[in-house]
């Protein structure tokens, strides 16, 4: 049985003069004697001191950068800056071997596009291990929200025949032979011949079979993997991403907006209060990164800031219609200063107007409502103006839209109709129609990107680089 002590325990210990063992990665060997050693359990390194005059030359030479080691010795009180505890070494040994000529992380600072290319290595720098770790939290905390509401953590399957967003931008999964296709007399591909009888995708959103389980348990959410076959190459979009949905029976939007506000918050602080030194870290680093930019690009808030900020206010509220009304006065509309001007009621809402709302007019979190039908999905639930729908977005500073959700349609007939004006076939969705047929309930619920929050909670600027092995057009590496 390996025993070893945890840097980040004795980095705050006090019980000097007594042995321990470490094992973990040379981040820095100096001066033949002094190695920073990292076991990832924190951001910080321990100093183990090694007698050289009575350590073998060959082992020395070893003890590189990226290499893995076990040492033995006793826990003193240090005396140099910076550090409170450091190891005199008795014992060494090279348990892994790097390669200083060959291995790419040496200890200087690299750029994030350096890493994206090295990603099964760059959760070795303290940006990454960072970022990973807040992510981590993000994530537990999540479950620890609903877990404490009495909500059912469902999984949703990953393989399905529905298209949840009606998009048509998904994956397909088969087992036909790409050589051999076989062909029905029309000459389209048989897909009664592949694995499920029928054609199937990966996974656009788990909402609707969420939905299926609300009608029962009342509350519920799932937390998984879902996939866009969108050809996007930008820093806020994935091919493969995790989503966080809730859906709630017996529940209107504005429960929705109330449930959403309360996790946000609930998550944000929960990071706060157990990431301290990465999210320090993580201010430390945003702080040096504005300074590179103009003035005029550089943000208000500090990264600590921004998070308070989503804190200490409530959400402002308010109906798409009015927004347009905000964004159609603007000083950037007026003078032609959006990429996209809003002329006129039915636009889509794109980043930079919903960063206006947040970051310039409103200056707080955003919850927009009562979106056109035309530009939202069948599903949500139609108003009494018969123009818009009850929908919600909630907008964030630096990332526009975070969450996307809405009160569903529960009454059979509009929701058919619905379906027909957006071209949605009800014979391929009689199961969830049968939600409507037996014991329909007002319910409602929302979509979180879990990597749009992971974006804004750690302050990184590329999506890219909150997610261990992004899938982007052409990349599918590691």
């Amino acid at each position: 049985m390996i025993k070893r002590q945890r840097i980040k325990e004795l980095l705050k210990s006090t019980d000097f003069n007594t042995e321990v063992t470490v094992m973990g990665w040379v981040k820095t060997f100096r001066n033949n004697q002094f190695i920073a050693l990292n076991d990832g359990s924190c951001m910080g390194n321990i100093q183990v001191v090694v007698d050289f005059n009575n350590t073998d030359e060959n082992l020395l030479k070893r003890i590189t950068t990226g290499a893995a080691i076990k040492a033995t010795g006793i826990l003193v009180e240090s005396l140099g800056k910076g550090q409170s505890v450091e190891i005199k070494a008795t014992a060494v040994e090279i348990l892994g071997d790097s390669d200083p000529e060959k291995f790419p992380l040496q200890p200087k600072k690299h750029s994030l596009e350096f890493l994206r290319e090295i990603a099964h290595l760059r959760f070795r720098t303290n940006t990454f291990n960072a970022v990973f770790k807040v992510r981590h939290a993000l994530a537990f905390a999540i479950h620890q929200f609903y877990n404490e509401r009495g909500f059912v953590y469902m999984h949703t399957p990953v393989i399905t025949a529905s298209d949840a967003e009606g998009a048509g931008e998904m994956f397909k999964v088969t087992t036909l032979d790409f050589d051999n296709t076989p062909r029905t007399e029309d000459g389209v591909v048989d897909f009664k011949e592949d694995f499920f009888g029928r054609a199937t995708n990966l996974t656009v959103s788990g909402q609707l079979e969420g939905e299926l389980a609300a009608m029962a348990f009342g509350h519920i959410y799932t937390f998984g993997p879902t996939f866009r076959a969108e050809n996007s190459n930008t820093t806020r979009h994935l091919a493969e991403f995790w989503m966080i949905e809730p859906e709630v029976a017996f529940a209107d939007l504005e429960n929705n907006m109330e449930l959403a506000e309360d996790m946000m918050k609930y998550v944000i602080s929960y990071a706060k209060e157990n990431c301290k030194e990465e999210l320090e870290f993580l201010n430390n680093r945003l702080a040096e990164e504005e300074k590179q930019k103009p003035q005029n690009e550089r943000s208000e808030f500090t990264l600590l800031e921004k998070l308070d900020f989503c804190l200490a206010n409530d959400f402002q509220r308010l109906t798409y219609t009015e927004a347009i009304d905000i964004l159609k006065a603007s000083k950037p509309n007026q003078k032609k200063q959006f990429k996209y001007l809003i002329d006129s009621w039915g636009a889509d809402l794109q980043s930079e107007h919903e960063r206006y709302l947040v970051e310039k007019h409103f200056k707080r979190p955003v919850i927009l409502t009562d979106y056109p039908k035309d530009i939202k999905s069948f599903y949500m639930r139609l108003n009494d103006d018969n123009k818009t729908v009850a929908a919600m977005d909630i907008l964030f500073p630096g990332i526009g839209e975070m969450i996307g959700g809405s009160q569903r349609e529960e009454r059979m007939d509009v929701l058919k109709q619905r379906m027909d004006e957006m071209g949605v076939p009800q014979e391929e969705l009689w199961w969830y129609l049968d939600t409507r047929r037996f014991g329909s309930a007002p319910h409602a619920g929302f979509g979180l990107g879990f990597e749009r929050l992971v974006l804004f909670v750690t302050g990184m600027t590329n999506i890219r680089d909150v997610i261990a092995f992004p899938r982007f057009p052409k990349s599918a590496e590691f």
